[in-house]
C-alpha cells in the first residue's frame, strides 16, 4: 500500500505541471492518495535568497527546452507559455478557496491546462473570469473570497510551513519527512511512500 503524500506546488511553474500530469496518470492506475499543498514559488524563494531560473537567461533558456523533451517523453500535451512567467498570487490563492468548496481537484487540473497546454494568459483578468465561469463558479465572488484577509494569511502559512520543512522550489514531495524535489523524482517518492 502507498501512503499519502505531500505535493507543494505553484502554477507558475512548467515543472509543477509536468508533475501534476504524472500524478494524475498514476492516481487513473493506482488508490493514491496525494495531497497537493499550493505555495507562493516567489515568496519561498524570496524567503530562502534563491534566484528564480526564470530569471537567469541561460536556464531560462535550457528550461524551455527540457520541458518541451520532458513532456514528449511522457505523452503530455504542452505548450511553454509566451505570456511566461504568469503572476500566479490570485492563482494560487484560488486553489485554497476551491479546497473550502469541494472543488479542488477541477480548479488545478483547468489552472494547470489554461496556461501549459492552452497558452492561455492568465494575467488578464478577463480569461481566468472564462476560466471561472467554465467551473461553473461566479468570477466576482471568488475574487472577492481570494482576496480575503483569511485565504491571504493562509496562502502564506502554508509557504512559511514549507521553507521551515526546507522546500525550496516546485514540485517539491515530502513523503515520511524526506523531501524530493523535481518532477523526475515521483518513483522515489512512491518508493518512500510504500515503506
Amino acid at each position: 500500500m502507498i501512503k499519502p503524500f505531500d505535493f507543494y506546488f505553484d502554477f507558475v511553474s512548467p515543472y509543477s505541471f509536468l508533475a501534476h500530469k504524472k500524478i494524475r496518470k498514476i492516481e487513473s492506475k493506482a488508490a493514491i492518495k496525494v495531497r497537493y499543498l499550493p505555495i507562493l514559488l516567489g515568496g519561498l524563494h524570496n524567503l530562502h535568497g534563491i534566484k528564480a531560473p526564470a530569471f537567469i537567461p541561460a536556464k531560462a533558456r535550457h528550461m524551455i527546452r527540457d520541458c518541451k523533451l520532458i513532456a514528449e517523453k511522457n505523452n503530455t500535451k504542452f505548450k511553454f507559455n509566451s505570456y511566461f512567467p504568469i503572476k500566479s498570487l490570485n492563482l494560487m490563492r484560488g486553489v485554497l478557496v476551491a479546497e473550502e468548496d469541494n472543488f479542488k481537484s477541477y480548479y488545478i487540473d483547468s489552472i494547470f491546462d489554461t496556461i501549459w497546454q492552452d497558452g492561455l494568459n492568465l494575467n488578464d483578468e478577463n480569461i481566468f473570469y472564462k476560466v471561472l465561469k467554465n467551473l461553473n463558479v461566479n468570477p466576482k465572488t471568488f475574487i472577492l473570497r481570494s482576496s480575503s484577509s483569511s485565504i491571504k494569511d493562509l496562502l502564506k502559512k502554508r509557504t512559511s510551513e514549507a521553507y521551515e520543512k526546507g522546500v525550496f522550489g516546485a514540485p517539491t514531495f515530502v513523503s515520511n519527512n524526506k523531501i524530493f524535489w523535481g518532477q523526475d523524482r515521483i518513483e522515489f517518492v512512491l518508493n518512500e511512500a510504500s515503506k
